[in-house]
């Protein structure tokens, strides 16, 4: 038995084939979801096959252990959370089983997540048509279980609409296909007791409140609370309709069987500007006229925060004219593409009468659709993007109400805030009346829970006034359940509770949610209990001051932490920057949400006492590549390679370095002499059985070469008089790494004969005190260092202070150090003495492309042998934003096709892919997109990859030369 498991964890180990997870940290990161609520959990299970589901419902029965269902685990009001055995079916029952094209239909387990089946669909031109902003890691499961909906529901339903068939086990073992009631009676298993028990006792209930349910459910498209008696009122009515949006509280899922719409040919979009967001909501109920495919909102908040997220602001910028306060998205989609653009027209002229002339922006082209959509699809987590302890919380954001009533109902909700002090933030489905409205309110004070009280009665009330639904798509969980009463009556909410105990008569299934339910604002139940603001910090951090880097941008490395909503954009599978070790392991651990839910439980002594510099910590962190992926495509920008140097320098502190992190760390220190000796360092992959023993002794993984020490290393002293002076033409710093001094100086030759071919004067970055060539830190951050790293940073700053004083640019060649100077230089010494150097940093490509975009650049280049070159983006460019530079500095090159691979991380990410422990995660990071590329490209084809560890990944794992874009360019100039 291990440390702290039960006799449950123990005989579910046993018996399962799959994962069985008790340990604290791993109920920690279930504890929560993309609501305000956290309920720690029994246990984990990840089973491996569905046979692994039926048996731990089984166990858990056995032990009186409630179940609960999970897939992305993003609810916004709290469906997967509970004191129960959460089975999360994401990581292995995510396959399709079977497409028949003919019939448009498909059948899944319940892990398949949306893009992924989509992406599966699109060779058959065929997709699934409920498109929810979490497609990227939503499952099909969980989506049927909360009954989503999506921007195009007013053309496709909801999920109800598109599912046919359920298999779903009982809480009591027995496996039931549920479809429509008459097919049911004439399928093999009709006679079995408990079938015969459900239809007999679903017929009745639905019989008996017939009137009622025609009485008292919304008559509207978005209504998704309670039960769906309604889909079953009549004798052919269909059980797996029944069971769409119950929540895991009826059965648990393990196929659901789909239609599936044909992909329209054609989409154009319209964005219209609304000088007032009450205009916005007026508009709505004509444009739907026009028979749009979506009409989305985007309020004048979403633009702003929209704005300062890095992959947003480009999109924002072209798409927004003026200063609306709010927009319209209106989608027209189909097979003409003439008759769309008709559509459009109509749309201008629609404006036009309605008082706003000239105020559509046309999006045709596909590619800025995409842009649009990616924004809207964003809305929740640029709205959470929001700084400090007020955030846009969950509880009333989906209430929908009829079109011609939503102007008047948005303009009360808002004078509703006003009166508690507050605002709110809007966003989503304006076509079916149901906008994401979320009040700013602080969820760690008991005067937060009051006001979120107040403001939902009262919001609810209204919704009621109006003949609407208070959940028109998240469900219920536990933020609405306790107002089924006032929304259904009290006959409604009984027939709930009769249909719960007919298929789960001993509450075993997600109990507490859409019947029973507790308080919405029990403050016990939140993520920010009572005692949150008393709750000390871990022993190893007791107070800010104690951190090493500079975390006051976000309040607090706490309050940094915190910025992570939980609504899993990071879980996202395909090609990408976030979250590479995720994608490998697709283990919870080793996703962004995982490690920053560690954090912050860790940081409030939630996990124990020194949480925060245990062992299960480190593991927690120790496959982040320090990718920054996070940092760009986490739109509430939570940097957990930051974080991770923040958690090393804690961790070391406590349990010290070991020898082969001291040998990676401080290798700028020591390359000057070890360089002396590179025959004698060399030996490690020459001499057979010594790669053996540096694995044995140090860590470094025998099947892989070390990087080959260089005798002829880059000496500033002596390259000077190989580069033309060009004494009058305009300066150039460039700034030479470690490893392109020491590894690969051919390239830091290359690119001084580059700029100095352009016209530029190459000045070497020197130390002023002119000893050991200039380091950035980087390798020491790496390590948890950061006393170390800022000594370098302080050496580095004093060189370049007196060019930075007058703009001169400093260019350099490694992603990873030249945008250091961009990102951790200005945390670990004061902004005031970094901003200068971070502003006029920039890589090669950044440099030549501002150039040849200002009209300065003057550099001949001549076409190559090869004719297409196959770029890999090292991480930091991709973070940063500097993959375009590098692409347009590339096609400068006559003749030269650019492909761009789809990739994320290599899987080197520095010393990460030498270590014995971690080469197999490396390699396989690789062959998530990069290796399989370059191994397929033709020989004549150039590899090109600015990063260090790509080129060796690349020279690894595919036997290829990869090259500098400094090398490449030199190769091409006219004059060498």
């Amino acid at each position: 038995m291990r440390a702290g498991d039960s006799a449950l964890a123990t005989r579910l180990r046993r018996e399962l084939e799959g994962e069985v997870l008790f340990d604290a940290f791993t109920r920690g990161r279930y504890s929560t979801d993309a609501s305000i609520y956290q309920i720690e959990p029994i246990g984990v299970v990840i089973p491996r096959t569905e046979a692994d589901i039926g048996r731990a419902i089984q166990i858990a029965a056995e032990h009186g252990v409630p179940v609960l269902p999970r897939g992305g685990g993003t609810s916004q009001i709290g469906q997967t959370v509970g004191a129960a055995l959460v089975i999360d079916t994401s990581k292995y029952l995510n396959q399709l089983i079977e497409l028949d094209t003919a019939q448009r239909r498909v059948s899944v387990q319940p892990g398949v997540v949306l893009d992924s089946l989509n992406q599966y669909l699109k060779p058959h031109g065929l997709f699934f048509p409920v498109d929810v902003s979490t497609s990227s890691r939503a499952t099909i499961g969980g989506m049927a279980g909360n009954n989503s909906c999506g921007s195009r529901s007013i053309r496709y339903g909801n999920m109800v609409h598109n599912v046919r068939a359920i298999d779903a086990l009982l809480a009591d073992g027995t496996f039931l296909r549920f479809d429509k009631i008459g097919a049911m009676d004439r399928r093999a298993g009709a006679d079995n007791p408990r079938y015969r028990e459900i239809v007999r006792g679903v017929r009745a209930i639905a019989e008996r409140e017939r009137d009622e349910i025609a009485e008292r459910f919304p008559k509207l498209l978005r209504r998704v609370g309670g039960y769906n008696l309604d889909r079953v009122s009549a004798a052919d009515g269909n059980l797996a309709q029944l069971l769409v949006g119950s929540e895991g509280t009826l059965a648990f899922f393990t196929r659901i069987h789909l239609d599936l719409q044909p992909i329209p040919p054609h989409r154009v979009l319209g964005v219209c500007h609304f000088p007032t967001f009450y205009a916005a909501m007026d508009a709505t109920q004509h444009v739907v006229k026009l028979d749009p495919t979506a009409v989305e909102l985007v309020d004048r908040t979403m633009i702003d925060l929209s704005r300062q997220i890095a992959m947003f602001r480009a999109t924002v910028d072209r798409l927004v004219k003026g200063t609306p306060d709010a927009l319209l998205l209106v989608e027209f989609s189909g097979n003409d593409h003439s008759t769309l653009l008709h559509r459009m027209k109509e749309l201008h002229e629609l404006m036009g009468t309605l008082g706003f002339p000239g105020a559509v922006v046309e999006a045709v082209d596909p590619e800025f659709q995409k842009a649009i959509w990616e924004v809207r699809t964003s809305g929740l987590n640029i709205m959470m993007s929001m700084k400090g302890d007020g955030k846009p919380v969950s509880f009333i954001e989906d209430c929908a109400v009829r079109l011609e009533d939503l102007a008047e109902y948005t303009d009360r909700l808002t004078r509703v805030f006003q009166k508690h002090g507050t605002t709110g933030t809007w966003y989503a489905h304006a076509s079916v009346g149901c906008l994401h409205v979320r009040p700013i309110l602080n969820m760690k004070d008991a005067e937060g829970a009051k006001k979120m009280r107040a403001i939902a009665e009262e919001t609810f009330a209204m919704v009621r006034e109006y003949k609407g639904s208070h959940s028109g798509e998240h469900g219920d969980g536990i933020a609405r359940s306790e107002f089924h009463e006032p929304m259904f009556g009290p006959r409604i909410v009984r027939a709930f509770e009769e249909l719960k105990d007919l298929f789960d008569p001993q509450n075993r299934f997600n109990p507490g949610k859409i019947v029973r339910a507790p308080r919405m604002d029990d403050r016990s139940l939140f993520r920010y209990k009572p005692d949150y603001a008393a709750a000390p910090l871990d022993t190893a951090l007791a107070t800010a001051l104690a951190t090493a880097l500079d975390w006051s941008e976000w309040g607090g490395f706490t309050q940094a932490v915190e910025m992570c909503n939980n609504n899993g954009a990071c879980r996202k599978s395909e090609p990408g920057v976030m979250c590479p070790s995720y994608r490998v392991t697709r283990d919870e651990q080793h996703v962004t949400r995982g490690r920053a839910n560690s954090l912050r439980l860790a940081l409030t002594g939630q996990l124990g006492r020194d949480a925060l510099v245990s062992d299960d910590m480190y593991a927690t962190m120790d496959l982040c590549v320090g990718c920054k992926g996070c940092k760009r495509e986490c739109p509430t920008g939570v940097d957990v390679a930051r974080m991770k140097i923040e958690f090393l320098h804690h961790y070391r502190r406590r349990h010290g370095l070991r020898m082969q992190d001291r040998l990676i760390a401080y290798l700028p220190r020591y390359a000057p002499w070890a360089s002396r000796v590179p025959f004698l360092l060399n030996l490690r992959d020459r001499v057979p059985g010594v790669a053996w023993l540096s694995e044995r002794l140090l860590g470094f993984s025998a099947r892989r070469p070390l990087p080959r020490w260089r005798r002829d290393t880059f000496d500033a002293r002596t390259e000077r008089s190989a580069i033309a002076r060009n004494e009058n033409a305009p300066e150039v710093i460039l700034l030479v790494d470690t490893f392109n001094t020491y590894f690969e100086p051919e390239n830091a030759r290359a690119a001084a004969t580059v700029l100095s071919a352009a016209g530029y004067r190459v000045i070497f970055a020197q130390a002023a005190d002119g000893g050991r060539p200039l380091c950035c830190g980087r390798t020491f951050l790496a390590a948890g260092l950061v006393d170390e790293a800022r000594f370098e940073a302080r050496r580095l700053v004093d060189a370049l202070k007196p060019w930075a004083a007058r703009d001169v640019p400093i260019v350099g060649l490694e992603p990873s150090c030249l945008l250091t100077l961009r990102d951790e230089l200005g945390v670990m010494l004061p902004r005031a003495q970094t901003e200068l150097i971070a502003r006029n940093a920039m890589l090669l490509e950044e440099f030549l492309a501002r150039e040849q975009q200002l009209g300065r650049l003057r550099l001949g280049l001549k076409p190559l042998a090869a004719k297409r070159a196959l770029l890999h983006g090292h991480c930091h460019q991709k973070a940063f934003g500097a993959m375009s530079a590098t692409q347009q500095t590339l096609r400068l090159i006559p003749g030269l096709a650019v492909q761009t691979i789809e990739s994320s991380c290599c899987g080197m990410a520095g010393a990460f892919g030498f270590e014995s422990k971690h080469y197999d995660v490396s390699m396989k990071m690789g062959e998530l997109g990069l290796l399989p590329a370059v191994r397929a490209a033709a020989t004549d084809t150039i590899i090109v990859a600015d990063g260090t560890s790509c080129r060796q990944q690349i020279r690894d794992g595919a036997g290829r030369e990869a090259l500098h874009v400094a090398r490449v360019l030199a190769s091409a100039l006219t004059v060498s």
